[in-house]
Order: structure tokens, then sequence, then C-alpha cells
């Protein structure tokens, strides 16, 4: 046997070093360097050497690659497919990261069952049986899936070339480990080697492979960041543990748009698909109250309508507290800088608070137009008119700056019962004949006259 090596890397950023430092020279982060032991690896293929010569590639001109669509693999689910861009790619590794016990083992598990395809679930965590009964809970069971508890990758390779699956999960990337490295589970060298060996066979072989990953607390996915860059697909599992809604997003996507959104409602039976997600966003009430305003925004090619609430009060101690959930905090202090100096609102010695309802976070700048109507509703006591929507980005000298794609968001609008929306007067509107109003605005004191008088 060869002498064993030892090295040093970050458990940050994955960088390596001979010695211990304090300090990562690259991520700058303190006392995250531990040694670890390596060896070199006699062989790194999956599958045991054959005979077969292999032939080299060679370099092709771009006109002579064959460019025929990749057909996809329906998961049937319609908000994974969405997120994906219509289904898996044959050959692909999908990368599923998310916080403990928001659901990433239930979706994924309740995939493997939904699928019409062979599908090998591969569980370092939980037992068969602990499997078994989660999937009697979310009431389907499959004859086409498989569950296999092992976490050393050459058996796992063995028992696929046994089964044949045409899609493979594994449950997680941070509990497998080869023969080839001697370091523990989790470890740097441990989730780079066994990711490279499944990558190795997903595109040898076009068997689609989708991992689950844990995160760190800062919500980054655990182990080198190298990992993010390796697989083809990183799609992150996000809400808040007291809401029952969960948000699917694409954080990155070799085959299809990064700013697609997933939306699940979490069950006692699973997670049910949300086919219609301004409904759940918008709260139902019986009396109108100041303070709310709703908002028609985009995520990705998908257009949304969401309640923002603000609460104006006057500052109980000497300095005002400024307040955000789902809303950059930022841009919300912009907003009271642009009210107080253009509009003339008093604002400076007043709490304010906005939330986002949902528990979902928003970046879309359209949504602005929003934030001030219920920052000044509440502030004057005043409720919106029922009905009442809005799309426009605020500009630093107070006037409502176009957005793109008004008409999808007037669309969504009028599709779900409103009878006015306020868009910027400098909005290219294609659409005819809307039964919606469609009022054009300028400046923010003509959303406020219009408003409060």
């Amino acid at each position: 046997m060869s002498k064993i090596k030892t090295t040093f890397f970050c458990q940050n950023c994955g960088a390596q070093y001979a010695r211990w430092q304090g300090q990562c020279n690259s991520c700058k982060e303190w006392n995250t360097i531990a040694e670890e032991i390596i060896q070199k690896e006699e062989k790194s293929a999956w599958k045991a050497p054959s005979s077969e010569v292999k032939k080299a590639s060679k370099p092709l001109k771009i006109k002579e690659i064959d460019s025929a669509q990749e057909l996809r693999m329906d998961t049937g689910d319609g908000e994974l497919n969405r997120v994906l861009g219509g289904g898996i790619v044959p050959g692909s590794l999908i990368l599923l990261g998310g916080e403990p016990g928001i659901g990433k083992s239930t979706l994924l598990l309740q995939i493997s069952l939904k699928l019409p395809y062979k599908t090998l679930y591969v569980s370092g965590e939980e037992s068969q049986k602990q499997i078994k009964m989660r999937a009697e809970r979310i009431n389907s069971i499959s004859d086409t899936c498989y569950v296999l508890t092992e976490t050393k990758t050459q058996n796992i390779f063995r028992q696929i070339q046994e089964i044949e699956p045409e899609i493979i999960i594994i449950d997680s990337i941070q509990t497998l480990h080869t023969e080839y490295i001697e370091a523990s589970p989790g470890s740097i060298s441990q989730i780079r080697e066994t990711t490279a060996e499944l990558i190795k066979f997903a595109k040898e072989t076009n068997i689609p492979v989708i991992l689950i990953g844990h995160i760190t607390k800062d919500g980054n996915i655990a182990g080198p960041k190298i990992l993010e860059h390796m697989v083809d697909t990183v799609l992150q599992f996000e809400g808040d543990r007291n809401h029952v809604y969960r948000i699917l997003r694409s954080l990155k996507n070799r085959f299809g748009s990064t700013a697609e959104l997933g939306i699940y409602e979490m069950l006692g039976s699973g997670l049910r698909e949300v086919a219609n997600p301004s409904e759940i966003l918008i709260s139902h009430k019986d009396v109108t109250l100041s303070g709310t305003a709703i908002a028609s925004t985009l995520e990705g090619m998908r257009p949304l309508m969401i309640e923002i609430q603000a609460l104006v009060s006057t500052a109980v101690y000497g300095t005002p507290q400024r307040s955000t959930t789902g809303y950059n905090a930022k841009r919300l202090n912009m907003i009271l800088a642009v009210l107080e100096k253009r509009a003339g609102f008093r604002l400076g010695t007043k709490d304010v608070f906005l939330n986002i309802t949902g528990g979902i976070s928003i970046d879309d700048p359209a949504i602005d137009l929003a934030v001030v109507a219920a920052i000044l509703s509440s502030n004057e006591d005043i409720p919106i008119g029922e009905g009442y929507c809005f799309a426009g980005e605020v500009g630093l000298s107070g006037e409502i700056r176009p957005v793109n794609r008004v008409d999808q968001r007037i669309q969504e609008a009028e599709k779900l019962g409103f009878s006015t929306i306020f868009v910027s007067k400098y909005n290219k509107i294609s659409l005819k004949n809307t039964f919606i109003k469609i009022r054009l605005v300028s400046k923010i004191e003509d959303v406020a006259s219009e408003l409060f008088g």
C-alpha cells in the first residue's frame, strides 16, 4: 500500500493548502481549514475496466454537429417540468438544495413514485422501512420505483448494472463515499470525487441523476462551490416552515431558463402543485383595510398577483424603524426618501413595516408602485378601492417608469377579475378592447390624488 498523504482543505470554498493556517486566502473565512487524508486513485471509472478499445474524440465543425432537439423525460409534475424547462434531459445531473425538513426527500420520493420510468431511489439517510412509511403517507405506490439504502458508490453502480434503471435519485450527496479516497463522507474530497463518478456515469450511459444536497447556515449548498459548477442544473427548494407553501427555484440550468418558479403546498399527504399561485398569494378578507395593495409581478415567464401589506405608525422611540419581509430593505428606504422629497409626505418620524404575503421574496422593481400605494394608504388610513392593482417602477425623481411585459401583467389582472390597473403612461400597450380599466400615471402625485383625493 502506498504511503498515506494528507493535505488541508477549506471547508467553505474547497481551496487546498499544504499546511494548516487560520484564515483561508480565497474566501477570507477563519477556522475553516481542516486536514483530510488523500490517496492517489488507482482507477476512477464507475465500472470495471473492459477490453474494448475506446475511440478518441475528434473536433467537428460547428455546422457538422447534430443539432436535433434532445427529447426530455416527462416527470408527471407540472411545476417541476416548468422549472426544468420542459422535463428531465437524459444524461443530466440535477442538484436539489434546501433547508432541513423543507420537503426535499418528500418531493423527490413523490416524483419517483409518479414517474413512468424505472427509477432507483438511493438513500443514505433513511432505512427502506422509513421510505416505505413515507410512500404510504403520500398514498402512491409504484411498480417501477426501486429503493436502495447504500452509501458506497461502487456498490451503488453494481446494483445499477443489475437493475438497469432509467432515472437515479441520490439522497444525499453528502452521505456517499468512494473507496478510492480515504476521507470521511461529507468531506470536500469525497463530495468532489463521488460527484465526478456520477457525472462520468450519467454522461456515458445517458441516464439522468438527481442529487439532494444539504445547505449551510448561510443558505449555500454544503461542500465546495465546484459542486454547483459540475452539475447541469441547480434547484433551490425554499419556504417558511410556518407557511404551507414551498417554492422551487432554478439557480442554474444548462437546458432552460433560470428565472422559472414552481409553487407547492405542503400537505399531510405530500406536496400539492399550485397551478394558480395568484389566488393563494392574495388574502381573503371580509372588510377592506388600509395598508394593503395588489401588485402585478412576473417570476420568470409566469405572471403573479401578490398582496403587499404596509403599516405606518408614529415612532414610539427616538429612531424610526424600517422593517421588511420579502422585499429589499434598501429599496424601501429609497422609496420613503422619494415620498418625502418629491411628494411631500412626512414619513421621517414614522415606523414603516412592509410585508409580502405568502412567505415569498420578490425582486421585481414593478412592485414599487404597489409599495408606494400601500404605504400611503396606511399613512392616510384610507383603504385602497377594491379591484385596484399596480404595475410600475418608481424613479428617484418621483416619476413612474415603464416595466417590461406589461401586456402579460394586464391580462393576468383581468383574468383574476380586477377592475383597474395603474401603469406608467410611458408604457407601450398593444392590448385593445380590454375589460379592465387601464389608468396611465406619470408621477406619484397622480396616483395619490387618484386614490385618496
